[in-house]
Order: C-alpha cells, then sequence, then structure tokens
C-alpha cells in the first residue's frame, strides 16, 4: 500500500501504464543480409568509443533483435523492427523521399535520374528493414549498398549533399514522431542508425561529417560485482573502469592514486 506522500502524479501513472504495455517483439524479427554485419561494426566502434562495455557482442540483450520491455534499457537500431514493423518505417522514409523530390533542382534530380519516389521509397525501406531487424530485405546488401553510392550517387556523396540530406531527415524525423509509437527509446535508435551510416559514407567518401539528429543512445554500463571476480579479472580492468565501478560503491577514488591501488580497494571490498 502507498503512503500518503508517495501519490503519482497523472504523468508518473502514464508512465507507468506504457511501461507494462511494452511486450516486444511486436513483428518476428531475424538477420536479414546486411544486419548481422552492420550490427558487429557498430558494436566494435561503439566499445572502442565506450558507448558500449568491452563484452557487449557477448551481451544478449544487445545483440538480440528483439527491443527490451524495460524502458531502462535503450533499443538498439537493429532491434527497431521489433517496435516499428514494416508500414512505420516505409511511412517514414516515404515522408522523406517526398521531402527530396520537392527539394531543390541540384538535389532531387540525383535521385531522379535514378528513379521515382516509389523506386526510391521501396529500396530505402528494404534497406532500413534489412538492417533493422526485419529480415532478408535487401537484396545484395552491403554490396548492393556501396555499388549504389559509389555508381549513382556519387554527386551528393559531398558536404554539401550531406548537410542537405540531414536537414531533410530532420524534417521528416520531427514529423513523422506518430510513426515512432509511444517509446520514447525510438527516436533515439532511429538517431543512433543515421549517425552511424552518416559516420560510414563520410569515411568512404571523404567529406567532413556534421550530421547530427538529436539524441542518440546512451552509453551502456556494465555493473560489477567485485565479490563474484577473482583478482585476475579485477586487473585486466581499465583504470577508468575501475574507477567508475568503485564510484558508484561510494569510493573515493581520489585517495587511489595508481591503478594497483585501485585493484587493492576493489579486492577488499
Amino acid at each position: 500500500m502507498r503512503n500518503p506522500g508517495e501519490r503519482q502524479t497523472g504523468a508518473a501513472m502514464a508512465r507507468t501504464r506504457r511501461v507494462n504495455n511494452y511486450t516486444y517483439p511486436h513483428f518476428p524479427t531475424r538477420h536479414g543480409y546486411m544486419s548481422e554485419k552492420i550490427q558487429q561494426d557498430y558494436i566494435r566502434a561503439a566499445i572502442a568509443q565506450k558507448v558500449l562495455p568491452h563484452e557487449a557482442h557477448r551481451i544478449a540483450q544487445i545483440i538480440s533483435l528483439d527491443a527490451s520491455n524495460d524502458p531502462a534499457r535503450p533499443i538498439q537500431f537493429w532491434q527497431l523492427y521489433s517496435v516499428l514493423g514494416p508500414q512505420r518505417i516505409v511511412a517514414i522514409v516515404r515522408d522523406f523521399y517526398s521531402r527530396v523530390f520537392a527539394d531543390e533542382d541540384w538535389f532531387a534530380s540525383a535521385f531522379a535520374r535514378i528513379g521515382g519516389v516509389e523506386h526510391h521509397v521501396n529500396t530505402q525501406a528494404s534497406m532500413w528493414v534489412d538492417v533493422m531487424g526485419g529480415g532478408p530485405a535487401y537484396h545484395g546488401g552491403d554490396f548492393r549498398l556501396n555499388f549504389h553510392h559509389t555508381h549513382n550517387a556519387m554527386e551528393v556523396m559531398t558536404d554539401k549533399g550531406a548537410a542537405r540530406w540531414t536537414e531533410l531527415m530532420l524534417k521528416t524525423l520531427d514529423s513523422c514522431a506518430r510513426h515512432m509509437t509511444d517509446d520514447p527509446r525510438v527516436r533515439p535508435a532511429i538517431n543512433t542508425f543515421l549517425t552511424h551510416f552518416m559516420g560510414k559514407y563520410a569515411s568512404e567518401f571523404g567529406f567532413e561529417n556534421k550530421s547530427l539528429f538529436g539524441d542518440i543512445n546512451p552509453p551502456i554500463r556494465r555493473k560489477l560485482n567485485f565479490m563474484n571476480m577473482s583478482t585476475e579479472a579485477i586487473e585486466a580492468l581499465s583504470e577508468d573502469e575501475l574507477r567508475e565501478a568503485l564510484s558508484e560503491q561510494g569510493v573515493d577514488t581520489s585517495h587511489y592514486p595508481a591503478k594497483q591501488d585501485l585493484v587493492n580497494k576493489a579486492q577488499m571490498l
């Protein structure tokens, strides 16, 4: 029974109801032609950037294609299909290409030369579905994607083209909130997806990556229990990992200047 001082506000009650309504997957998932490789590429980069823990490729909740029902756990972009399904993904992509084909001729013509709106909606949505966990949808996978950008889209794989693409995509994302369900983790997951691919393209085509789509997924930190760790496992941690884990347990790490001092303190806990 809740104490009088613990009465929930309407917003808190709505959040509670929403949490209880997370019953993913809403749509069946499986790997596609691209999803597994892109997942591995992203995890490797995210580990290097300390966004994911170094054992992320072995953590079930991270590598799963199904989004977590725990609202405290971010949705990885290869889990988006389990939440959105095909119709919402197509709706977002269609909104984007309607903006592309209505844009200035220097930009729109680069796409119109390849095909009409429906062609681009079908191919781009297939790529999104494939990467987001919806199964084999983008035939040819990474090779096809690279071939397309190298042979068909070179004129917009530039600083100017990337800036306009990002501007139009931002307008799309802002206008398509209704297609992202009531789960607040969806937009950061999409932002993470777009940020990863824009970084990939910038590296491959030599333009400066200035694209910002909004908040991306927050870092996932592993929770360490030193009592269950061997001396060798503790010593294998980096100094940063030791300081962070000890700080979470209320230890003032400023008293332990060297890594060995931190190791010794961890072994005492």
